[in-house]
C-alpha cells in the first residue's frame, strides 16, 4: 500500500496526509485521487488553518487573470471535488467551510506541518532549473496533456471550464497541447511565475526535443 515518503513535506489533519511534494492526498495510508485543483486549494488551505482564504485569493493563486470569466465555475467545481475527497459536506463542514461571497476556511485541527511553508506566492522554485525530472500524474492516469506555451494553457483552462469538447480537440489537432506519456523525462528550463509552472523540453518519446509548460506538481 502506498503511504507518504518518509522525510517528505507533509500536512496531516484527522486521519488523512498531504505530501506536497508529490502532489498525493492519502486518508489511513490509502491514496485518494485528487486533481491538481482541489490539490492545490487543499494545500493553500492548509497554509493557513483557521483563517479564511479569500476567493479573490485563490483566483491570484491558482488561476490567471485570463480565466477570470470562469474562475467562479471552476472554483465551485473544484471545492466540490475536493469535499467529495475529504467525504465532507457544505452544510456540515468538517474541513472546509464556507464564508458565503467572501472565500473558505480550513476548519479542521492540522496534526503536523513540515518545517517549512508552502511557497507563499505564484513563483515556483527555482532549484529544479537544469535538472532531469519525470513527468507524474496525481490522478493516476497514465498520460499528462502539457500546452506548449503560456497562451496555450489559458486557452485550454477557458475550454475546459467552458466543457468545450470541440475547441479542445482542435488544440491537440494543432499539437498545441501535447499528450505525453507518464515517466516520461523531461529537462526543465525555466520557472514560470504564472500559476506555479515550469518550461520543459522533453527529452524522449514521440515529442522529443518539443518544449511545454508544466505544473511544478507534475515533475518529480
Amino acid at each position: 500500500m502506498p503511504q507518504p515518503a518518509p522525510g517528505a513535506a507533509i500536512l496531516r489533519f484527522d486521519v488523512y496526509a498531504l505530501d506536497l511534494h508529490a502532489g498525493e492526498l492519502f486518508k489511513s495510508g490509502r491514496r485518494i485521487k485528487l486533481q491538481e485543483q482541489p490539490f492545490r486549494i487543499l494545500a493553500m488551505l492548509l497554509e493557513h488553518p483557521g483563517e479564511l482564504v479569500t476567493r479573490e485569493e485563490l483566483r491570484q493563486r491558482l488561476w490567471s487573470q485570463d480565466t477570470f470569466v470562469d474562475f467562479e465555475h471552476s472554483l465551485n467545481t473544484a471545492i466540490k471535488k475536493l469535499r467529495r475527497a475529504l467525504g465532507d459536506e457544505a452544510g456540515k463542514p468538517r474541513f472546509v467551510e464556507t464564508l458565503p461571497r467572501r472565500g473558505y476556511r480550513f476548519v479542521g485541527a492540522v496534526v503536523d506541518r513540515p518545517s517549512t511553508s508552502l511557497q507563499s506566492s505564484t513563483e515556483p522554485p527555482q532549484g529544479l532549473v537544469g535538472k532531469v525530472c519525470v513527468l507524474r500524474d496525481v490522478t493516476g492516469k497514465d498520460f499528462v496533456t502539457l500546452p506548449v506555451d503560456d497562451e496555450t494553457m489559458m486557452e485550454k483552462q477557458k475550454l475546459e471550464s467552458a466543457t468545450d469538447d470541440l475547441g479542445l480537440s482542435l488544440l491537440f489537432a494543432a499539437e498545441k497541447v501535447l499528450v505525453v506519456r507518464v515517466g516520461t523525462r523531461v529537462k526543465v528550463l525555466q520557472a514560470r511565475s504564472a500559476q506555479s509552472c515550469y518550461e520543459v523540453r522533453i527529452l524522449e518519446g514521440e515529442h522529443l526535443a518539443k518544449t511545454a509548460v508544466v505544473p511544478d506538481i507534475f515533475l518529480v
